[in-house]
């Protein structure tokens, strides 16, 4: 079991920032004569040939070869570099996390919005959606096209006193902010929080070394990382997610079969039933002390506090207006009751 958290924790690292170590991988194959388009992806996977992201892709690659296409891989440990790879016509493909793809595709990178889809069944009904015929036209965006959208967990807000569990608490605490993750420093400076410049990885650390009060991190995160470091003697885990994290696929949509990019999108939602219940597992292994239940009002200003950096946002160009009216739908569908349902200034 502790095998399959670092395999988890892996790939959320994978999702929510760009790894510090950098090299590549190649895995190269003679391509045959079999009438197959030949494509290469670049695949970023942050332990690299064989781990938790390049496997699975192996898995797709034979899916691949049924659509008409033989790939072929180049592994990378660094997602910048296997995104500038892609833009210099390396690969044809690329797996990014959701914040990266944004410059590929707003849409589909404005997924990760802040407290846009509070559980796993908000962000299923978007992935379904997204992965039908009717949004295949929101996939492409310039020569790119996303055609496989994964999750990979919520992001919980991870705090060293268990009374932090509103913004007005959080105001003048030290918090961690990634450098690619725009939305992460503007929540703090909204509530007036102390950014902390961090990666993924040095997050958590700075969180278990003191040197912050609060960080953001998915619950498979809890485990391998010795979070409880962090957490110890009075710390928890407020039970309200900020935000979703996905991998993202994309490709030249030129150069694939004309139907491909489809048949890759319901693929992965097909899978998605699967992924979530990895998910789920890995959180309930925390132990129930550490979770921090809110109370319906403090979930109230937490969705009011997540809705006007969303418009904030969506003004500064950083969401995608169209994918935020989508996803204010899929919460008005899934809770009509909600104030932002009726509200003159929605999404």
């Amino acid at each position: 079991m502790k095998h399959l958290f670092k395999r988890l924790l892996l790939t959320a690292c994978f999702l929510c920032s760009a790894a510090n170590i950098t090299g590549v991988y190649a895995q190269t194959e003679n391509q045959p004569d079999n009438g197959l388009m030949p494509l290469t992806m670049c695949v970023f996977d942050f332990v690299g040939v064989d781990g938790p992201v390049h496997k699975p892709m192996k898995e797709f690659a034979l899916e691949a070869l049924r659509w008409g296409v033989d790939l072929s891989f180049l592994v990378y440990t660094d997602d910048r570099i296997a995104s500038e790879e892609f833009k210099n016509g390396v690969c044809d493909m690329l797996n990014l996390p959701g914040i990266r793809a944004r410059e590929y595709n707003d849409f589909t990178g404005s997924i990760n919005a802040v407290g846009a889809l509070p559980t796993y069944e908000h962000l299923g009904m978007v992935i379904k959606t997204l992965s039908s015929e009717k949004a295949s036209k929101l996939m492409r965006k310039g020569d790119y096209e996303i055609i496989g959208i994964g999750p990979i967990g919520a992001i919980f807000l991870f705090v060293n006193d268990k009374n932090i569990t509103t913004p007005a608490h959080m105001a003048g605490k030290r918090v961690t902010v990634l450098d690619n993750a725009p939305e992460t420093e503007y929540l703090a400076q909204r509530i007036g929080m102390t950014p902390v410049s961090s990666s993924i990885m040095n997050a958590l650390q700075k969180f278990n070394n003191k040197a912050v009060d609060i960080t953001g991190a998915p619950g498979l995160a809890y485990e391998p990382m010795e979070l409880y470091k962090g957490l110890e003697p009075n710390g928890g885990i407020i039970r309200w997610p900020t935000l979703q994290v996905t991998m993202q696929i994309m490709v030249r949509w030129k150069k694939v079969p004309e139907d491909f990019g489809q048949k890759s999108r319901s693929y992965f939602a097909n899978h998605y039933p699967a992924e979530i219940k990895k998910i789920l597992e890995s959180e309930e292994t925390i132990p129930e002390k550490y979770w921090i239940d809110i109370p319906d009002e403090t979930k109230n200003t937490w969705n009011e506090t997540f809705r006007e950096s969303r418009i904030a946002l969506r003004e500064q160009k950083v969401y995608n207006a169209k994918a935020l009216t989508l996803f204010r739908k899929v919460r008005c569908k899934v809770d009509s009751s909600l104030a932002e349902c009726t509200s003159k200034d929605r999404e």
